[in-house]
């Protein structure tokens, strides 16, 4: 039987060209990473660590002991997180798992070999048979594209994580630090509480005080007790939350500062501050990357739609009583029951679905940016008010009773109401800070991806005032 010579011939171009593709592929010497640390730097100035080895964790492991040995700063927590936090250590592992997938696509498909013997009489035959998966080869260039951008948008993805586990962190510095503050003078607010109450149990005693004035302190000092013991909890839950961020197994050599940074002279003022998110933030890269990868699979699919599988074979058999036979055969499934619309409205759904969910992303975006930006705005404004007007007067309203009381014009119980009255403010203010520095983590973080707005409850529930007022 004559045979066309065309075939052999434009399968061995296939494979030949094919193979050049494949020789190309190949591990990266850094595994993709050298590419998420360079964007951590360019984002947050912060180094970060792929630890795959006893030395490099050897290495980290300093790195992080030697941070701690002083009160840490909100830079130093977040670095320590970067360096050590197992999740994101554990995050890394998806870019090698990646890169496999990306360089097997660029890889010639292992051949598969099969052999028969077989017996009629005498005779003896043997059936050898090489097959090559052809349309896996015929499609490598385009499968190798659309792993190369998974490739892309898992570093990009990764780089995304690096950032909100950075940002997260900062914020549960600030947290832990506002915490401690607020338990300070939480504790002195339980402090003068408790004076009070005991200068009305003495002064009832001695029949100079009401039953009533009494049991209104003791209420005072016993919600002061209770406001306390909430901060104390509070403090805590807020260093565990910090501690486990950065990866520690322990919190016993985490030092915090007394309190929170200063705030700043002046905010900058940022009026494209949506272009910039839109030409900044990795999620919508990632989302376009995912997008053009899906598209491409699109195409894929259509070429494919009627070929599933597809083989290309070389035969040889041999017989103990006739000459050796020599041949190749191509197999394929015959589309009669699914003619490949399934694939094809599935990768279309999905592409569909995809563009769609990147405009979302586009639209949250710039509502996320707007609404962060905002809410730095205001939370400046009122930790400024606070820090600038409130605290100042009630200062100065309590040197006036101060004086009032050494010339003997107001009581002792005037004079703690008053100072409680002072505390108060000044927790406020505490929170006021705090509030402004979660927000302005916020907005860094919007500017490059989803951010995790959330409020922090107060640990200082306000006490009434009235208590004190007689």
């Amino acid at each position: 039987m004559n045979t066309h010579p065309f075939i052999p011939r434009a399968l061995t171009r296939v494979a030949l060209s094919a193979a050049l593709l494949g020789g190309c592929a190949s591990f990266s010497p850094d595994g993709g990473f050298d590419a998420v640390q360079s964007a951590t730097r360019s984002h947050i100035e912060k180094d970060v660590v792929w630890a795959r080895d006893d030395a490099s964790r050897s290495q980290t492991r300093a790195r992080v002991d030697a941070l701690l040995e002083k009160p840490l700063s909100a830079d130093d927590a977040v670095q320590i997180a970067l360096l050590n936090n197992p999740g994101l250590q554990a995050a890394f592992n998806t870019l090698g798992i990646a890169e496999a997938d990306r360089v097997a696509a660029g890889r010639l498909p292992n051949p598969g070999f099969s052999i028969g013997r077989l017996t009629r009489g005498s005779e003896v035959e043997w059936e050898r048979s090489l097959h090559l998966n052809l349309a896996r080869l015929l499609t490598m260039p385009m499968r190798a594209d659309i792993e190369q951008r998974l490739f892309e948008q898992t570093r990009r993805g990764l780089v995304l994580e690096v950032l909100r586990l950075a940002a997260e962190t900062r914020r549960a510095w600030v947290a832990a630090v506002a915490a401690g503050q607020t338990a300070q003078y939480q504790q002195q607010a339980m402090e003068a509480a408790e004076a009070g109450a005991e200068l009305a149990r003495r002064m009832a005693q001695v029949g100079n005080w009401s039953k009533l004035k009494q049991a209104r302190e003791q209420a005072f000092y016993a919600d002061a007790a209770v406001a306390a013991a909430r901060a104390e909890q509070a403090k805590g839950q807020a260093r565990e939350r910090l501690v486990r961020l950065m990866g520690l197994d322990h919190g016993g050599s985490v030092q915090l500062p007394d309190r929170l940074p200063d705030l700043p002279e002046a905010l900058p003022r940022l009026p494209e501050i949506e272009q910039q998110a839109m030409d900044s933030r990795l999620d919508l890269q990632t989302v376009k990357l995912q997008t053009e990868a899906l598209a491409k699979n699109l195409g894929l699919t259509r070429s494919t739609r009627f070929i599933n599988v597809l083989e290309l074979g070389i035969i040889n058999n041999g017989s103990s009583e006739a000459p050796q036979q020599r041949g190749y055969e191509i197999s394929f499934d015959l589309p009669l029951f699914d003619w490949g619309q399934t694939r094809v409205v599935r990768a279309e759904s999905r592409y569909r679905q995809a563009l769609e969910r990147a405009r979302e992303t586009a639209v949250n975006a710039r509502s996320e940016v707007r609404e962060a930006y905002a809410m730095q705005q205001g939370q400046y404004a009122i930790a400024r008010h606070l820090r600038d007007e409130v605290v100042p007067l009630k200062q100065r309203i309590s040197e006036e009773n101060l004086l009032r009381y050494n010339g003997m014009l107001i009581g002792v119980f005037e004079l703690l109401a008053d100072a409680r009255s002072q505390i108060a403010a000044v927790n406020a203010a505490i929170e006021a800070q705090r509030d402004f520095w979660l927000a302005d983590a916020d907005l860094a973080m919007a500017l490059v991806g989803n951010p995790d707005m959330r409020p922090v409850a107060s640990a200082s529930p306000a006490m009434a005032e009235s208590g004190g007022a007689h």
